[in-house]
C-alpha cells in the first residue's frame, strides 16, 4: 500500500533534524486518508537542509479499468499551483529584466482591457488595475466565469474577460480569481515573446532540472502512463478547442488547449520540492548550482502584500498565515507560506525552519466533493511535530 524506503527514511530524519520516532505519523496521515476513501492515492515529501523524506501511497488510477499503483514516479495535475511555479516566477523574472514592471497598468499589455473601460464610460477604475493587483488577487476582477462551454478561441476568451464589468475597484479588497492569472499568463508570453510552455521550460524546468514537470497539451503514451487520473469514473477529461487532446481537469484551460496562467501545469513532487528548494535557498538552487531569481524577488513575494486590505493575507501570489485559504494547518510557523490546487495538491514552505511541503493527490478521482483539507493540515501538523532541533 505505500512505497517508502525506512532506513532511507531514518538516515534522512537524523540529518534533517527531525525525530526519526516521529517522521512515520508524516506518512500516517496520507495513509489514513486513503484507507478512509478520501483520497485514491498520493505522494508527500519533506525537505530540508538538502534532504528529503519522502511516502507514497494508494493509487494513480482507480476505476472500472483497473488500478494503478501511486510512486514517486507520478506525475500529477497540479492545478493551481500552476499560477506559483510558473506564472509567478516567470513575471518576477520579466521584472527583474527590466521587461516589465509590477506598477504597469494591465491595459498597457491587453488594449481590449483598455478597450472596454474607454466603451463603458463608468469610471469603474480598470485603468488602474496594474500586474500587481493580478498576482494578489486584489483586480476587482470576478472570481470565476464559465469559458469553456461557448467554444471560445484563446482570443475571445481573454477579451471576454477584458470586456466583463470589474466587481470591485482595483486595491479594493482580496477575491481570489482565476481570471488574473489567465491575463498575466497571456501578458507574461505577450512581453516574453514566446509560448508559456516553452518559456516555462527555459526559464524554470531545465534550469532547475524539473525533468518531469511541463504542460501536456498530448502527452507522450510513456508519459501518460505516469499521470494520476482525474476524470472521475464514468467519465472522461475531454479535449480542448479543435480537438486538441489535453488531459487537464480545469475546463477553462481545457478550453485554452491546456496552456494558461491559472492552471495546466502537471509535476511530480519531487519535481516541486526541487521548485520550494528554489525559495528556500532564496533564489538560489543548490541543485542547479545556479541562481535562478534574485533574492529581492523572492523576499518582495513572499512579504505581506495586502495589509489593510480586507478579504485575505496575500504576498505576490503566495498565500500567507490567516489567509482564509490558508492550508499550512495549526504548527508551522507564522512566516510560513503556500498554494493549493483544486485537484488535490498543496505547496508549503517555512523558511523560519528551512522546510519544504509537498502534498501531491488526485482527490478529484473520486468526485469533486472529496475535501483534503484536513489532510493538508495534519500533514503540516506532523512534519512540524517531527523537529527535534526546534
Amino acid at each position: 500500500m505505500s512505497e517508502v524506503n525506512w532506513l532511507e527514511a531514518t538516515e534522512a530524519a537524523e540529518a534533517m533534524g527531525l525525530d526519526p520516532d516521529r517522521v512515520p505519523w508524516i506518512g500516517n496521515t496520507l495513509r489514513e486518508a486513503v484507507s478512509a476513501g478520501e483520497i485514491p492515492g498520493g505522494v508527500a515529501v519533506v525537505s530540508r537542509r538538502g534532504r528529503r523524506i519522502r511516502f507514497a501511497c494508494g493509487n494513480a488510477v482507480d476505476d472500472d479499468t483497473g488500478k494503478t499503483p501511486v510512486s514517486f514516479e507520478t506525475i500529477f495535475d497540479c492545478a493551481s499551483l500552476t499560477k506559483i511555479v510558473v506564472t509567478l516566477p516567470l513575471t518576477l523574472l520579466l521584472a527583474e529584466r527590466g521587461q516589465l514592471r509590477l506598477d504597469d497598468p494591465a491595459a498597457l499589455y491587453l488594449p481590449s482591457l483598455a478597450a472596454a473601460e474607454a466603451k463603458r464610460r463608468s469610471g469603474t477604475g480598470v485603468e488602474q488595475m496594474t500586474l500587481r493587483h493580478l498576482l494578489t488577487h486584489t483586480a476587482g476582477l470576478a472570481p470565476f466565469y464559465d469559458l469553456h462551454s461557448y467554444g471560445f478561441s484563446r482570443e475571445e476568451i481573454v477579451d471576454f474577460i477584458c470586456q466583463a464589468p470589474p466587481e470591485a475597484a482595483p486595491g479594493a479588497r482580496v477575491v481570489y480569481s482565476d481570471l488574473g492569472y489567465i491575463l498575466l499568463g497571456e501578458i507574461i508570453a505577450k512581453v516574453a515573446g514566446r509560448p508559456l510552455p516553452e518559456l516555462a521550460s527555459a526559464e524554470l524546468f531545465s534550469p532547475l532540472g524539473l525533468a518531469s514537470s511541463g504542460y501536456l497539451t498530448a502527452p507522450a503514451p510513456e508519459m501518460r502512463r505516469r499521470l494520476a487520473s482525474t476524470a472521475e469514473p464514468g467519465t472522461a477529461v475531454g479535449s480542448g478547442p479543435a480537438g486538441v487532446p489535453v488531459v487537464v481537469h480545469d475546463e477553462n484551460a481545457r478550453a485554452l488547449a491546456g496552456v494558461s496562467g491559472h492552471a495546466g501545469l502537471f509535476a511530480t513532487a519531487d519535481d516541486l520540492a526541487s521548485y520550494a528548494e528554489l525559495w528556500l535557498g532564496r533564489g538560489y538552487s543548490a541543485a542547479a548550482g545556479r541562481r535562478v531569481l534574485s533574492a529581492a524577488a523572492v523576499e518582495a513575494a513572499t512579504r505581506p502584500c495586502t495589509d489593510g486590505v480586507p478579504g485575505g493575507r496575500r504576498g505576490l501570489g503566495w498565500v500567507l498565515r490567516g489567509d482564509p485559504f490558508d492550508a499550512a494547518g495549526d504548527l508551522l510557523s507564522p512566516v510560513a507560506y503556500g498554494h493549493t490546487g483544486f485537484t488535490g495538491t498543496s505547496l508549503y514552505i517555512d523558511p523560519q525552519r528551512e522546510l519544504a511541503c509537498v502534498l501531491l493527490t488526485n482527490r478529484v478521482h473520486y468526485g469533486r466533493d472529496r475535501s483534503v483539507a484536513g489532510l493538508r493540515a495534519k500533514f503540516h501538523n506532523t512534519v512540524a511535530a517531527a523537529f527535534a532541533d526546534a
